[in-house]
């Protein structure tokens, strides 16, 4: 049912209206039972206060009229505010400049933290309570133009939404709720306490600076509570924080539910908890904590008790110290203190709170009499009171004025409608802000004309804070960072680390001091709370399905990736010269990779190679000691000593492929090794055209010999090898080998190399060379059955099928493998195929000229 028809039933209940005598009266009804403080004055303000925390449970069957609503649960510190405003009014009426012709009075009702109470409290402010007469003409206006309170969000919101329907201003102390800031629904409530939207931005500020990213939130289920996570959950997305679990306190903190709770808490990883509820509520949930023996926590209070000295217990010390959070504003209030322990039976006869007071503080009954509130009789004595009892002696949250918060926002509410007073008095016909440039009534307080100056109200208290309402009836807002801390004798301390001011810079709002703060179980290390631990460097956050992001594994970056910081999102890859070292946090330099003379194959090819230059040399030196003998001066002495001289070439080029590539070395490795076997192949080829035309020329009336004398075998030599020095010299200036830097392969290495520049001309010196090979096969094998007893021939076609093997095994090793030992398999061959032909070639010869000297003759080598 909408909240303007349940409010019309109400006040038709209420108020009966009448017809006499064509005159409109109303009379009332019945009367609420409310317990409260008033005075007259001249201008009575309104004041709702929680000055107890529970009402019994009525059991009413609606047939006969509801019992009396009795409230329980005495709050010292709900009436340290109620003091507080009468304090502030006496002060504003001492001061003979702000209100000089007016006195200020009140009338305060305790609201009993119910919003019924509040509801039936407003009423009761309204409509004059027992000086209402029963059948008096409804002027049309009520009795008090404002009201000071609530304290509850909820309860204000209730009050609020009747106040509005006649334009009646509501200045609460403690609701801070973001709702009340809609000034659609809300058009006359302002509030000296900031609005949960800001301390959310603060809580949040707190949480992101200590990096607690993994929280609980357990709110009290009503318009505060709910709210308070509203406004949470929208600014928890421009955040790294999640929320492990909300919960919400049922209104009275029902046991069945505070248990479900507590087991809610107690499976969580998360270790800190945002308590968004008021201090009875926050006392249950200690309660049941305690119960449980839960005591790991760090908790993080709201407002609304964060400095409520009431939760604190010799039980609840260990879960509530270190707490943090904060709290509204203080300041030092003078001559409040003296006034509080001024309060005593014999000068307050009438107030309905001293009896509790009395036996809160010193356990003692001030007279055997009926109470209209219920207390737990085993907290207190049943002595009755001497009446010598002195509150100046004792230390209790009535009395204690060292953290005026919420005492401060209702002394400075107060003054804000002493101000508005002040301005509607002060003003000058013809220049008032109403039709016709009117001013407001003086003497008559009319609401909705103290509502234009209140939204209008602007000054510098005393304690040079200003205080002025927003659009929306907000204050400026700021708080004090507040921890608690035990004390040598077992009291708690509200110390002040830090504050929030919104007036300041983005960025700066914060201020605190860590060194100052103590954490929970007495530890100096901020607590850990997180769904996981940072992911190192060298890790990434990937988070998990259907968890929030809070809650991640760590990914090692792969191979050239890193991340030098922590909680990285991604890692990042490194540049082409660089990878990742073994912990993936830092770009190394690439290993160079390339068969140098250090590493063990580069040394076995060095010493290969140069071990088959030396036996050539030797071999080259045995026929020059040999020269004259038959099988040394056959078939052409001079080809024999260039074949040497090659070989001794085809064994040193093998060196240029070993070391580090350079430009120099590029180009003689492959051109150097192109020249030289061609200059091998040639010569061997010459030898076997000699061979073969020797045999032919024997034949009657062949003179073909002449044709090849050694004039035309050098000549052939030299053109064969001529077109392959072409090749090379083409290649070298068309487009040269030049270094080059090869990562398809080895990611982690750079694999040194020389790049080929031009594959034709690459393949032109390997055709050319295997060529030149393929007739020198073809006229050795046409030559080996030949009838001389020692046929070179022979062993020509042995080595050209050696030579022949070799290279068409390598071209499939080639291909195959990669890096350094590419340049390996090429040297292997060049290797390979020299010692071949050096072998197949000249090991016959060597053998009968060191072994077999006596065959070692011209008839012996032309024996058939």
């Amino acid at each position: 049912m909408h909240f303007n028809t349940i409010l019309g039933i109400w006040l038709l209940i209420f108020f009966e209206e009448v017809s006499s005598e064509g005159e409109s009266s109303c009379r009332l009804q019945d009367k609420f039972i409310t317990r409260g403080l008033m005075k007259d004055g001249d201008v009575v303000l309104g004041g709702l206060f929680i000055v107890h925390f529970r009402t019994t449970l009525l059991n009413n069957s609606l047939q006969t009229k509801p019992e009396e609503v009795r409230c329980r649960e005495f709050n010292l510190r709900g009436l340290r505010w109620v003091q507080t405003m009468i304090f502030t009014i006496d002060e504003i009426n001492r001061d003979p400049d702000l209100l000089p012709n007016t006195t200020l009075g009140y009338k305060i009702v305790d609201s009993c933290d119910v919003s019924s109470e509040a509801l039936k409290g407003a009423f009761e402010i309204l409509n004059g309570g027992e000086r209402a007469s029963s059948h008096a003409i409804c002027s049309g206006f009520p009795s008090v133009p404002i009201i000071i309170g609530d304290a509850g969000s909820s309860r204000s919101a209730a009050v609020s939404r009747i106040l509005e329907l006649f334009d009646i201003p509501l200045i609460s102390y403690f609701a801070s709720c973001a709702c009340l800031s809609d000034r659609t629904n809300y058009p006359t409530f302002f509030r000296t306490v900031p609005s949960d939207a800001v301390q959310i931005k603060a809580l949040l500020r707190l949480v992101n600076y200590f990096k607690w990213n993994w929280i609980g939130v357990v709110a009290v289920d009503s318009d505060y509570g709910r709210f308070a996570i509203q406004s949470l959950a929208e600014e928890i997305w421009n955040s790294n924080v999640c929320i492990a679990y909300t919960e919400f306190i049922s209104s009275g903190g029902a046991s069945d539910r505070m248990s479900k709770i507590v087991d809610t808490i107690k499976q969580s990883s998360a270790k800190v908890i945002i308590l968004v509820c008021g201090e009875s509520d926050t006392f249950a949930l200690i309660k049941e904590l305690r119960k449980r023996n839960i005591t790991n926590l760090q908790l993080v209070a709201s407002e609304a008790w964060v400095t409520s000295s009431l939760i604190w217990t010799k039980e609840s010390q260990d879960i509530l110290t270190g707490t943090i959070g904060f709290g509204i504003r203080k300041a030092e209030i003078p001559g409040l203190r003296e006034f509080l322990v001024n309060f005593h039976p014999s000068t307050s006869p009438d107030n309905p709170f001293v009896e509790e007071l009395w036996e809160e503080v010193f356990g003692c009954k001030i007279r055997p009499s009926d109470r209209t509130s219920e207390q737990n009789e085993s907290q207190f004595s049943t002595k009755l009171c001497t009446g010598t009892e002195d509150l100046n002696l004792t230390q209790n949250v009535y009395t204690d004025v060292s953290q005026l918060r919420v005492s401060y926002n209702v002394y400075k509410a107060v003054y804000a409608v002493a101000y508005a007073l002040h301005n509607l008095q002060s003003c000058i016909n013809g220049k008032g802000p109403f039709i016709n440039n009117s001013c407001g009534q003086r003497s008559n307080i009319i609401p909705w004309q103290l509502l234009h100056y209140l939204k209008e109200v602007k000054f510098m208290n005393k304690f040079g804070e200003e205080v002025s309402f927003d659009s929306n009836g907000d204050p400026i807002a700021s708080y004090d960072l507040i921890n608690w801390q035990r004390s040598a004798d077992g009291s708690v301390k509200f110390v002040k680390v830090g504050f929030y001011d919104t007036a300041l810079p983005e960025g700066e709002k914060l201020v605190l001091d860590e060194r100052i703060i103590v954490w929970h179980e007495h530890q100096n290390l901020v607590p850990v709370s997180v769904c996981n631990d940072n992911c190192p460097t060298g890790t990434r956050k990937a988070t998990r399905r259907g968890e929030p992001i809070c809650c991640f594994d760590c990914l090692p970056c792969a191979d050239g990736e890193i991340s030098n910081k922590t909680d990285s999102i991604e890692c990042m890859k490194c540049s082409l010269d660089d990878w990742s070292n073994d912990n993936r946090n830092e770009c190394i330099p690439k290993e160079n990779e390339y068969v140098s003379f250090q590493d063990g194959i580069g040394i076995a090819l060095t010493v290969t190679s140069l071990l088959g230059a030396c036996i050539t040399v030797a071999v080259a030196a045995v026929f020059l000691h040999f020269i004259n003998t038959p099988i040394v001066k056959a078939n052409n002495l001079e080809l024999s000593f260039l074949l040497l001289m090659s070989l001794i070439l085809c064994f040193l080029c093998s060196i240029a492929f070993i070391g580090q590539p350079s430009p120099w070395s590029c180009m003689v490795r492959h051109t150097v090794f192109g020249i030289s076997f061609a200059l091998c192949i040639s010569c061997i080829l010459s030898k076997t055209l000699v061979v073969l035309m020797a045999f032919k020329s024997t034949l009657p009336g062949n003179d073909v010999m002449k044709w090849f004398g050694p004039k035309q075998q050098r000549t052939i030599v030299f053109l064969s090898t001529l077109i392959q020095l072409i090749i090379c010299v083409l290649w070298l200036v068309i487009s040269p080998p030049v270094p080059a830097k090869n990562t398809r392969y080895q990611s982690a290495k750079v694999i040194l190399e020389c790049s080929l520049g031009s594959s034709i001309a690459f393949c032109c010196v390997f055709g050319y060379i295997g060529l030149l090979a393929c007739f020198c096969l073809m006229l050795a094998f046409l030559a080996r059955a030949l009838p001389d007893k020692f046929n070179e021939a022979k062993f020509i076609t042995f080595s050209m099928l050696t030579f022949f093997a070799v290279w068409l095994t390598f071209i499939p090793a080639y291909v195959s493998t990669h890096g350094k030992y590419t340049v390996a398999v090429e040297v292997f061959a060049i290797l390979t195929s020299s010692f071949g032909l050096l072998i197949c070639i000249f090991t016959p010869k060597c053998y009968i000229i060191l072994l077999k000297p006596e065959e070692n003759t011209r008839k012996h080598l032309t024996a058939k």
